[in-house]
């Protein structure tokens, strides 16, 4: 009978690049940044580590097909490594792979490392994919700003919303995001603004404009994983930090190819929540989770996602988003780091920034932004569009809490 992963691998160090326009790296530097930061955290040699996963998404910004370029820049001991690929959920993904690994039993220390050069391709977005199924014949005509677009219009209709109403929302949480990245010296974006800047800003997809998209940035993360009892051994005295749980949904395709689903929500995000939460034993995720860090791509898909995560009742993320409830000093903080719109969104990376925001808040090291004494946080990754896509939920904590 499967019992989960509840604190059975504990994070043993983290490290976390410096997310920005990296013209001055490539990817096999960005990953020892981050990668020397998680084995100074971890207090091991980097001989310790038994094997390895490295998440990538575009195989084609310079880091290639398989975990060579990872092995081979971190001159890893000719140990197992693997390369794994889920869209924008990718960095989770690999974490995954290493938790599971080590929850199994068949490794004692593995690394789950994730990196992403968008820069490097010249793209103002995304960069588009033209070959496969996927992309050729299902969605010909979609961009990811188009989509999410259509989860705004969506939202504002199921819930009577006036779309006035929704994109002050919208302008509160890109204005807080600013906010909290000015605090993060590893953030790609940390100027303010105000709401009047976002309001007044070019649109990009209607009701999207410039400030409610996430940019685009290069940068890596990762984490090095063992069991409690490892870590606690290697680190007598210190607090330890554990996985609660780390589950993944991913679209059957029933979103688009029936009219069942109103197009308002993101049907993965509420499984991959509801497993997670049965997982962890929380009953109640507005009191249970004291931080989240979420897939805010866009600054609709945040607002929703406090929905969808069960944050929010259905209908009332605007009213809470407003009243400060998911500010830094509110009840629940989200994206105390800036998130995916100002920390940046280097794809295969992000999922494993997530988790690393959150370790830190745990252990008392976010500097500025450090929040109250939290014990459980969330991470939610998201990779495609609403109407098809997986999403990833992984709850951390403090060992026992």
């Amino acid at each position: 009978m499967a019992s989960g992963i509840r604190d059975k691998v504990a994070i043993l160090g983290m490290g976390c690049s410096r997310f920005g326009e990296r013209w001055d790296c490539g990817p096999d530097e960005l990953m020892l940044e981050a990668f020397n930061e998680a084995l100074g955290d971890a207090g091991v040699a980097s001989n310790r580590i038994e094997a390895a996963w490295l998440g990538v998404c575009l195989e084609e910004n310079n880091v290639g097909k398989t975990a060579g370029p990872l092995a081979q820049a971190l001159r890893l001991p000719r140990i197992a490594a693997t390369r794994v690929e889920n869209a924008c959920a990718t960095g989770t993904e690999a974490l995954r792979g290493a938790a599971y690994a080590v929850a199994a039993g068949a490794y004692d220390i593995v690394l789950a490392l994730g990196v992403e050069k968008l820069k490097d391709t010249g793209y103002g977005g995304l960069p588009a994919r033209t070959r496969g199924v996927q992309n050729d014949l299902w969605l010909p005509n979609a961009t990811a700003p188009g989509a999410f677009a259509q989860l705004a219009s969506a939202y504002a209709a199921k819930h009577g919303v006036a779309m006035k109403d929704l994109k002050r929302a919208m302008a509160h949480v890109s204005v807080k995001s600013h906010a909290n990245a000015a605090l993060n010296p590893k953030a790609h974006l940390r100027n303010a603004i105000t709401e009047e800047d976002v309001l007044k800003a070019a649109t990009i997809a209607a009701p999207l404009g410039l400030y409610d998209c996430c940019g685009v940035s290069d940068g890596a993360a990762c984490a090095i994983l063992t069991t409690p009892e490892i870590a606690k051994s290697l680190k007598p005295g210190a607090e330890i930090v554990t996985i609660k749980a780390l589950e993944v949904s991913v679209s059957n395709g029933e979103e688009q190819a029936f009219s069942a689903w109103d197009g308002a929500h993101i049907a993965t995000a509420r499984e991959a929540a509801a497993r997670a939460y049965a997982a962890a034993g929380v009953t109640d995720p507005r009191r249970d989770i004291h931080m989240a860090e979420v897939h805010d791509c866009f600054s609709i898909t945040e607002t929703v996602l406090m929905e969808d995560l069960g944050f929010s009742p259905p209908g009332r993320a605007i009213h809470d988003v407003l009243d400060g409830v998911f500010d830094r000093d509110g009840a629940l903080p989200v994206q105390p780091d800036g998130g995916l719109k100002c920390f940046g969104h280097p794809i295969g990376a992000s999922g494993l920034r997530m988790v690393y925001e959150v370790y830190q808040q745990l252990l008392g090291r976010a500097g500025e932004r450090q929040l109250g004494r939290i014990d459980r946080g969330l991470t939610h990754n998201l990779g495609g569009h609403p109407h098809q896509n997986v999403c990833a939920v992984a709850i951390v904590g403090r060992a026992g809490a």
